[in-house]
């Protein structure tokens, strides 16, 4: 079966970018040009009739160039104040790059709380649900000025890796695309393994691969390894949802992947009759 060949027809995407893929490596500032490329991307694929939502990465870098700062904090307070100065500036960005192709966008913060609370999560649901009816891109991001979990439990959370599955199972969608500083799942880290085998496609992500997943980011404003994309991958499968990892050096992959083109390591879904996503939420948080 040509799994690449059926990208063509999915209908509802999340496509999550790492901070990395965001910002200019030598500064940790925003790459203004990746972005006008980035929304140009999406709004595409939103003139094509399919539902898009963007998990974007890169408050706590925004905010850290902006305040000035020569690196990253470490002390918690320090992190989410410059979330709070950082996501502002972003989805002030995000808005005005939009608004150049008549776009309309949203901002959805999330916590844990939103998820594991049964109202909450149906609310959250139907938001999404009723944003994407009316042809807006949801930006979504979790809620690091006011929530620690992402912050503390980063080897759980994953720079928004884990976050991006959970949308994507929350909302029914039929493909996610993790975009970060590496290609995609190879039989071993290619950084320091010359002889590391690339891996085009993953029908069945069994204990043997999850295993390989190891701290793969090479970013200074990046979290999320390879074993957070594993655990996404796991989760994304789980809810039906295909996945695939791929580099965000370039945004113009996005069409490409979604015209069947081979970039990045595909994950076939393999939806489980019994998923209940509050359960994964509470074994990873």
């Amino acid at each position: 079966m040509n799994y690449r060949e059926r990208l063509k027809d999915k209908k509802r995407i999340v496509i999550k970018i790492g901070s990395s893929s965001l910002t200019h490596e030598e500064t940790g500032r925003l790459n203004l040009p990746k972005l006008e490329v980035l929304t140009r991307e999406l709004c595409d694929l939103r003139n094509q009739g399919k539902d898009v939502i963007l998990v974007s990465s890169g408050a706590i870098a925004t905010g850290v160039a902006a305040l000035g700062m020569k690196e990253k904090p470490k002390e918690l307070k320090v992190k989410q104040a410059c979330a709070a100065v950082g996501q502002a500036r972003l989805m002030m960005i995000y808005q005005k790059l939009f608004s150049e192709y008549n776009q309309p966008s949203a901002q959805i913060l999330m916590t844990k709380n939103t998820m594991v609370n049964n109202i909450n999560r149906m609310n959250a649901r139907n938001t999404f649900q009723e944003l994407l009816n009316l042809g807006v891109i949801p930006i979504v991001n979790e809620n690091d000025s006011i929530s620690t979990y992402e912050i503390q439990t980063l080897e759980k959370f994953g720079d928004n890796d884990t976050l991006s599955a959970v949308v994507a199972a929350l909302v029914q969608a039929d493909l996610l695309i993790l975009l970060s500083d590496i290609d995609g799942l190879f039989t071993d880290d290619p950084n320091t393994n010359p002889d590391a085998q690339f891996i085009d496609t993953v029908e069945n992500l069994d204990d043997k691969l999850m295993n390989m997943g190891k701290s793969t980011s090479r970013s200074k404003v990046g979290t999320g390894g390879m074993a957070t994309k594993l655990t996404a991958a796991s989760i994304a499968s789980a809810a039906g949802v295909d996945m695939i990892i791929a580099n965000g050096k370039d945004f113009h992959v996005i069409h490409k992947i979604i015209e069947g083109r081979k970039y990045g390591t595909l994950f076939i879904s393999q939806p489980r009759e019994e998923f209940y996503l509050i359960d994964i939420i509470d074994k990873l948080l």
